[in-house]
């Protein structure tokens, strides 16, 4: 029977191509969780079980495996590693308390490593180093190593070292001397120890006095106070082709790895978003109100809804009574399972620190916590921090009454994905699918029309501009209709003031003296927010001001909501074209991964595009990736502008940045653009 302090949850995270999936493969066979072992070649591993992953050749979904070693069960996120499936591997984050950071020895330090090295930083995780693949040809190890503290700190120690041609490994800690294929294992270890010791002062100066190496006991609890403390960011070695180094991994993840008691604390708090909330703190004690957090959601077309989630605190029970967030309803855990990929195994209870799966309970949502008490109505995980889905597609229906079935498939794709976003744009009757990249996207239709049966047809989306104004005004509007029986009557006076890009709307009712009754306010809000939302200049969403309504006048017979609801939209439309107003666009972070050959031709053509270049950064392999700020109006058919400059070798990423005024001679023409559309209607 598995003890809280027996469980180890970690997550494979890194680029793609670094080979976690077969990664994870060869620890559950080295482990003995299976009998034969896969590859993705085959499309025959445990994680990659979607007939989309297996035709893809890479993860495009993150999967959960469990297997035990010795004493511990770990409890195991594969998960994607193109940026463009970077949700899922955020989404995992939440999970686990360790991040097994995955390198390709050939390719180097790659984005999504640089990028889950911060996230898994900035959620407080302890992180460990993984360098894959070191049987490959033509690898610069010691190099690597080098890059590796340059990029990430000199926190990053050896914890092994490759021996014998990189047939096997040699681990340092335990080790005072011995062959490797580079680097002194004296010199590893010694390093080591001293970075350890550092954490304990007794330790430290009885280390010091005595010049004696403290026991692997003693060194345990300081060394997993510096992984906390990110003091010490562990460097392993491992070929899951050739099983070098999978051995000591294991052990690592035995000895080493933190349990739920030693990691750092998740981050919850009690209170609802927007208002008061204060720290609280999960206790992983078996005895205690369970607290667990989904943090994966899959829409299965058998078992239903699935909700993915950790046991924080307390022992879920099968037959269990539990609460999604807030709901006063509770439901029945009928059943309750461990995943091992595809396959869910049926358990009676899982303890603190172990991920499980429920099926069937409509009302579990992405990043909702279940829990067995009232008491914890209002406790909630502070919220992953996602990158904002920047790539879009219009989707329409090839056959007409399938427009409801369209919805309802999104709806689902959506509740799957955090960084997959659907809307509908009410001015252009468009519905826009965001994503992080072109693969993203072309994943999900494929996902439509295989799974669901479903055909659309696609069409680049309207560019998301945006308005906003640049200096202060007023303006007052009366509403008067008279027809026979009672009228209507409302007047509203208000002022537009500007407010620092990225801060939204705000609404400021100052009447005074009732000139506008309180029972009013409401309406006059909701009619400039209509206002914001049609636009003003050119139909886009006006955004960064506070509208603030300071008089006005009523009837004590005519007035009525909807006279209010028509004065403060008019009030505002007029106050805002007197206000300056201008038009933003969406400026996104780029990064373009080329050969290098081509990097005169990529880096002209982004600055023809608009385009701001930050710098350039070498990939190994002859490769080179150039980052920089460029307008995303300006990048709709770049997927084959860089197929062609790069003869299909290029690759790019993007990330929202910020929103920034638009040049006046677009400007201009936006705004012409939208009276001829106005006039047409």
């Amino acid at each position: 029977m598995p003890t809280t302090e027996s469980i180890r949850a970690v997550a494979l995270v890194g680029h793609g191509g670094a080979g976690k999936t077969t990664l994870a493969e060869t620890l559950l066979f080295r482990s003995g969780a299976i009998k034969t072992q896969g590859s993705v070649e085959k499309g025959n591993t445990v994680c990659d079980f979607d007939a989309q992953e297996k035709t893809a050749g890479h993860s495009l979904n993150s999967a959960l495996v469990h297997f035990n070693w010795n004493n511990v069960q770990v409890h195991l996120v594969d998960t994607p590693g193109y940026p463009d499936f970077a949700g899922q591997a955020i989404a995992a984050l939440a999970a686990v308390d360790t991040a097994l950071i995955v390198i390709n020895a050939q390719t180097g330090i790659e984005l999504s490593a640089v990028r889950m090295m911060k996230w898994a930083a900035a959620r407080n995780l302890c992180r460990m180093i993984v360098i894959n693949k070191i049987d490959a040809d033509n690898v610069d190890l010691p190099g690597l190593v080098n890059d590796i503290r340059a990029r990430f700190g000199n926190e990053c120690m050896l914890l092994d070292l490759p021996a014998h041609g990189r047939s096997e490994v040699v681990e340092v800690l335990g080790h005072t001397a011995g062959d490797a294929d580079f680097e002194s294992v004296a010199a590893a270890h010694r390093a080591l120890i001293d970075q350890i010791v550092e954490e304990d002062e007794k330790l430290l100066a009885s280390y010091l006095e005595d010049g004696e190496d403290p026991s692997l006991d003693k060194l345990h609890a300081p060394f997993e106070k510096a992984l906390r403390a990110g003091h010490l960011i562990p460097i392993m070695f491992v070929s899951a082709k050739t099983g070098a180094g999978i051995t000591e991994l294991l052990e690592v993840l035995e000895r080493l790895a933190p349990n739920p008691r030693e990691g750092n604390p998740p981050p919850f708090f009690k209170g609802e978003p927007g208002g008061e909330v204060e720290e609280f703190d999960a206790v992983h004690d078996a005895d205690r109100h369970v607290l667990a957090h989904v943090f994966k959601v899959v829409v299965d077309p058998y078992l239903g809804k699935i909700g993915i989630f950790r046991v924080h605190q307390g022992t879920l029970r099968k037959d269990a009574q539990l609460y999604v967030g807030s709901s006063r309803r509770s439901f029945k855990v009928s059943h309750l399972y461990k995943l091992q990929g595809k396959d869910s195994i049926e358990v009676d209870e899982l303890l603190p620190g172990e991920l499980g799966a429920i099926a069937k309970v409509d009302e579990i949502e992405f990043d909702t916590v279940l829990h067995d008490s009232h008491e914890e109505d209002h406790i909630h995980l502070k919220p992953l921090e996602f990158p904002q889905p920047m790539e879009g597609l219009a989707v329409e229906t090839k056959r007409k009454g399938d427009e409801q079935r369209l919805f309802d498939i999104l709806h689902k794709l959506e509740l799957e994905d955090p960084c997959f976003v659907v809307e509908r744009h009410p001015t252009s009757n468009e519905t826009v699918i965001h994503g992080l990249g072109e693969m993203h996207l072309r994943s999900k239709l494929e996902k439509m029309s295989s799974q669901f049966k479903l055909e659309v047809s696609t069409s680049p989306p309207r560019i998301p501009y945006r308005e906003t104004i640049t200096k202060k005004a007023e303006a007052t509007h009366r509403h008067k209709k008279q027809s026979g029986g009672a009228g209507q009557f409302g007047e509203v006076a208000l002022r537009v003031e500007p407010l620092p890009r990225g801060s939204g709307f705000e609404f400021v009712d100052a009447v005074k003296g009732g000139t506008i009754p309180g029972v009013f306010i409401p309406a006059v809000e909701k009619g400039v927010r209509m206002a914001l939302d049609a636009g003003v200049i050119a139909g886009q969403q006006v955004v960064d001001l506070r509208v603030v309504v300071y008089d006005g006048k009523h009837h004590p017979v005519d007035s009525k909501e909807i006279a209010f609801v028509s004065a403060g939209r008019k009030a505002a439309m007029a106050a805002i074209r007197d206000a300056a107003a201008i038009i933003l666009e969406p400026i996104v972070n780029m990064e373009v991964t080329a050969p290098e050959s081509a990097i005169g031709d990529l880096t002209g053509d982004l600055s023809g595009r608009r385009g701001h270049i930050t710098g350039t950064d070498g990939r190994g392999q002859g490769f080179v990736a150039i980052a920089g700020e460029v307008p995303l109006a300006e990048i709709a058919d770049y997927q084959s502008r860089l197929k062609s400059l790069t003869a299909g070798q290029g690759t790019y990423t993007i990330e929202f940045s910020r929103y920034a005024a638009v040049p006046p001679q677009i400007q201009q023409k936006l705004v012409a653009q939208h009276k001829v559309e106005e006039e047409e209607d």
